[in-house]
């Protein structure tokens, strides 16, 4: 984790509690360039992470083919984004005193279209056990119906703003 944000205040920098986060969220936005605008994909994801590195590897399966991979092949430089717990914080009868309770983690990395078959089976096990909490079996033909997006992110951050029990 490399990058710093704002709010000091709303920085979680322990590896549990952002392992949580990824853990604990199930969907994953992917923001793509697409000429002069962002374009931007939520997907179903597994992920892994490497403390000897502090690196964050993500997997998402999606169809052979489409606007998504045709962007990743044109230029793999992508954000990824996650959140979760998010809910509304009143600010009474002073509107701009609303705000959110929530939990995310930004960052960034280069896509590949994985190929090996045995990679892409461990990236659909992973992504089923963070879907499902289960093992699965993948045959070959399963395998080849699908393309898996990989995305190292190695500088990302997160923040929280937890609700205070009551």
């Amino acid at each position: 984790m490399e990058k710093t944000i704002r709010r000091k205040d709303r920085m979680v920098t322990d590896i549990r509690q952002i392992t949580d986060t990824v853990d604990r969220a199930k969907i994953l936005h992917l923001g793509l360039l697409d000429g002069e605008f962002p374009y931007v994909v939520p997907l179903h994801y597994g992920y892994q992470y490497d403390s000897s590195s502090d690196k964050f590897t993500f997997y998402m399966h999606s169809a052979k083919d489409g606007h998504k991979l045709d962007l990743i092949r044109n230029n793999p430089n992508v954000c990824v984004q996650i959140n979760t717990d998010v809910e509304l914080a009143s600010g009474g009868d002073v509107p701009c005193a609303y705000g959110s309770y929530f939990s995310s983690v930004i960052g960034q990395g280069k896509a590949v279209l994985v190929e090996d078959a045995e990679e892409k089976k461990k990236a659909l096990d992973l992504l089923m056990k963070n879907q499902t909490g289960r093992s699965f079996e993948f045959n070959e033909k399963m395998i080849a119906s699908v393309a898996v997006i990989k995305v190292e992110v190695g500088e990302y951050t997160c923040k929280a703003r937890i609700k205070k029990p009551q």
